[in-house]
C-alpha cells in the first residue's frame, strides 16, 4: 500500500471516525493522567492523601489494574455484541466519569481522582478489544497493514500530544479550570466521532458469556495457542511493549541525572521516540505494499537491538552541575547521537509492531478475533508490571547503571526474538524471501 493510498483511508468514513475516537480516548487518557501526576509532583505535602512517590506509583498500577480484571469481560462483548454500539457506551462511560473528575480536579480532591484513574482504565480495557476487533471488519485485507499502520500512528501521536498538553495546562495561571475543562471536552468529542462510526455486525452472537473472569483469561490465552504464529506474534507485541515501558520509565532519570538536562530536555527525548515509532507505522505500510508482510518483523527487531545497544555507548554522563536548556543540551554531539538513537529505536519499533498486530487480526477467527485481543492486553498487562520489577531490581536494588540497563534490554531483544523466530521459522523464511526478491529484482 502506497503512503497516498494509505493515507487516503483517512478520507473514508468507514476509518476516519474511528481513527478520531480512538486518537482522542488516548489524548484525553494522558491528558487526564499526566495532569494528575503533575498536580501531585507540585502539591503541598499536607494536601495528599500520602507519599507523592506512592501515590505515582499506585497510579501506575490502577490504572492497568483494569486489564489484568476486566479484559476477559470485555472480549467476550466485543464479540457477542455489535461493535459500534459498544464503542458509543464506552465513550459515553468516558464522559461520566470526566464529568465526575473534573468537579475533584477543582477541589484537588486527590483520593477521588486517584478511584476515577481506575474507572479510565476500566474504560481503556473495554475500548481495547474493540479497537483491534473492529479493523479488519471495515478494511479490506489490502487495507489492513496501512489501516494499524495509522492506528499505531496516531496512538502514539495522542500519547506525546496528551503529555505534553498536560504540562501545557499546568502551567496555566487557573491550571485545575483548565484541565477540568479539557478532560469533558475531549470526551465529548470523542463521542461526537464513534456516532459516525459504522455498524460492525456480532462475530458470536450466540456466544454464552462466562463471568468467571479470571478462569476466562486463562481460557482465551489458552485459545490463542491453538495457533502458534498467533500466540508467538502475541508474545512479541507484548515484549514490545514491555520494552518500550522500560525505555520511556527510565528517560527522566536519564536526562536529569546523566545527562543534566531540563524538564524540556525530556520531553524533546520522549518526542524522539514517538515520532519515531508513528514514522516506522506509517513506513511499514508503505514496505508492506498492502501485504500482512511477517518478514518485516525481523527487520523492526534487528533495528531495535543494535540502536538499543548503541544508546549505551552514546550516552556520556554530563559533568555540568546545573540543568541544561535544549540549546545547550544540542550542542553537545554526543547528546545529538543520543536523540537520533531514541528516534530510530521508534522508528524500527513501529515496523516491528505494526504487522504483528495485523497477523493477529487475520490469522484470528472472526467468532473469537476480540478474544485473542483481550488475552493480549491481558499478557500486555503482565509484561509491563515484569518490565517495572526488573527496572526496579536492576537499578534500586542491584544498583546498576541506566547505561547497563538499556544495553541489556539491547541484548535480551535479541535473545527472545531469537526464540519467537525459531518457534516460528515463518518470520525469517519471509525476511529472507524478501531480500533474495529484492536482490534478484536488481
Amino acid at each position: 500500500m502506497s503512503q497516498q493510498s494509505q493515507l487516503a483511508l483517512l478520507g473514508k468514513k468507514r476509518f476516519l471516525p474511528f481513527f478520531l475516537t480512538q486518537f482522542l480516548g488516548a489524548f484525553n487518557d494522558n491528558i487526564y493522567k499526566n495532569s494528575l501526576l503533575l498536580m501531585v509532583a507540585f502539591a503541598a505535602a499536607d494536601s495528599l492523601p500520602f507519599n507523592s512517590d506512592l501515590f505515582i506509583n499506585l497510579a501506575a498500577g490502577l490504572f492497568i489494574l483494569p486489564f489484568f480484571l476486566f479484559s476477559s469481560a470485555a472480549g467476550q462483548i466485543c464479540d457477542k455484541y455489535e461493535k459500534s454500539m459498544i464503542i458509543r457506551r464506552v465513550k459515553l462511560l468516558e464522559i461520566v466519569i470526566m464529568a465526575v473528575a473534573s468537579g475533584f480536579i477543582i477541589t484537588q480532591n486527590y483520593l477521588v481522582l486517584l478511584a476515577l484513574l481506575f474507572l479510565m482504565g476500566t474504560q481503556s480495557a473495554f475500548f481495547g478489544p474493540v479497537k483491534y476487533a473492529i479493523i479488519p471488519q471495515h478494511l479490506d485485507e489490502d487495507e489492513l497493514i496501512g489501516g494499524n499502520a495509522l492506528v499505531e500512528m496516531g496512538t502514539f501521536v495522542a500519547i506525546l500530544a496528551g503529555t505534553l498538553g498536560a504540562g501545557i495546562l499546568i502551567e496555566q495561571p487557573d491550571a485545575h479550570i483548565w484541565v477540568a475543562c479539557s478532560v469533558i471536552l475531549f470526551a465529548i468529542l470523542g463521542y461526537l466521532a464513534c456516532r459516525f462510526i459504522p455498524d460492525a455486525k456480532a462475530a458470536a452472537p450466540d456466544l454464552k458469556m462466562n463471568w468467571n473472569l479470571f478462569q476466562q483469561s486463562l481460557v482465551m490465552i489458552r485459545d490463542t495457542r491453538s495457533n502458534d504464529s498467533v500466540h508467538k506474534s502475541i508474545i512479541a507485541i507484548s515484549w514490545f511493549w514491555a520494552l518500550g515501558a522500560a525505555y520511556l520509565t527510565q528517560l527522566p532519570n536519564l536526562a536529569s541525572e546523566i545527562l543534566k538536562g531540563s524538564p524540556q530536555v525530556v520531553s524533546i527525548m520522549l518526542a524522539m521516540f514517538t515520532i519515531g515509532v508513528a514514522a516506522g507505522s506509517l513506513f511499514c505500510g508503505r514496505l508492506s505494499k498492502g501485504h500482512v508482510e511477517p518478514g518485516i518483523v525481523p527487520i523492526g527487531a534487528l533495528g531495535l537491538s543494535l540502536f538499543g545497544i548503541d544508546l549505551y555507548f552514546a550516552i556520556t554522563p554530563a559533568t555540568t552541575v546545573e540543568l541544561l536548556s535544549i540549546n545547550a543540551f544540542i550542542e553537545n554531539s554526543e547528546n545529538l547521537r543520543v536523540l537520533l538513537d531514541l528516534g530510530i529505536i521508534g522508528f524500527f519499533g513501529g515496523l516491528f509492531i505494526v504487522p504483528l498486530y495485523a497477523m493477529v487480526q487475520q490469522r484470528t477467527p472472526e467468532n473469537r478475533r476480540a478474544q485473542a485481543i483481550a488475552a493480549l492486553n491481558v499478557q500486555n498487562s503482565m509484561y509491563m508490571v515484569g518490565s517495572a520489577v526488573f527496572g526496579m531490581v536492576f537499578l534500586g536494588v542491584l544498583e546498576l547503571s541506566i547505561e547497563q540497563f538499556f544495553l541489556t534490554l539491547g541484548v535480551l531483544n535479541l535473545l527472545v526474538c531469537a526464540l519467537i523466530f525459531r518457534r516460528v521459522p515463518e518470520f525469517i523464511e519471509c525476511f529472507v524471501a524478501r531480500f533474495v526478491k529484492k536482490v534478484a529484482s536488481h
